[in-house]
C-alpha cells in the first residue's frame, strides 16, 4: 500500500472551522491499517482527528463523540459485521440525541449499500477510495447534518 499523498483540499465545517472526526474500529476486527491511512488523510486535510483504535463499542464511540464535540464519526468494517454494527452505531448516535453523521469505510458489498443507507449511514467508502473521495464524503456528511 502506498503512502497517502499530501492534499490541498481542506475539510472544513460550514463556519470555516476544522471538522472534528472520531475514527474507530468496532467489534473484534483487528485490521486497522486502512483506518490509519484515513486518519492521516483527514489530518492532512485540516481535520481534528480523534483516533480511538481497535475493539470499540458503539457506546464508547458515542461517548468520545460527545466528549470531543465531534462533527462526524467514521467506522471501519472489514469483518463482515457491517449490517449489524453500522446500524447499531447509527442507533447509538440517535439515542444520544446527536446529529453526528456516521461514515462507514471498508469491505462493503454493493448489495448491502442500500440497506446501510436506509439505516442512516451518511456515506460509504470502499478500499482504494482516493484522498479526495474521503475528504469529500466527510465534508458533505457534516454539511448535510448541519443543514437539517
Amino acid at each position: 500500500m502506498s503512502e497517502p499523498t499530501t492534499t490541498t483540499s481542506k475539510a472544513l465545517r460550514p463556519d470555516g472551522e476544522p471538522i472534528r472526526v472520531v475514527l474507530a474500529k468496532m467489534g473484534l476486527d483487528g485490521h486497522d491499517r486502512g483506518l490509519k491511512v484515513v486518519a492521516r488523510t483527514l489530518r492532512d486535510a485540516g481535520c481534528e482527528v480523534i483516533y480511538l483504535g481497535l475493539r470499540q463499542s458503539a457506546a464508547t464511540i458515542v461517548a468520545a463523540a460527545i466528549d470531543e464535540d465531534a462533527d462526524a464519526i467514521g467506522i471501519s468494517m472489514h469483518n463482515g459485521g457491517h449490517l449489524t454494527l453500522a446500524p447499531r452505531m447509527v442507533e447509538a448516535v440517535a439515542e444520544a440525541e446527536l446529529d453526528t453523521p456516521v461514515i462507514v469505510g471498508g469491505i462493503i458489498p454493493d448489495v448491502d449499500r442500500p440497506t446501510l443507507a436506509d439505516a442512516g449511514v451518511a456515506a460509504i467508502l470502499s478500499p482504494g477510495s482516493s484522498d479526495t473521495d474521503v475528504i469529500a464524503a466527510v465534508t458533505e456528511a457534516v454539511r448535510a447534518a448541519g443543514s437539517t
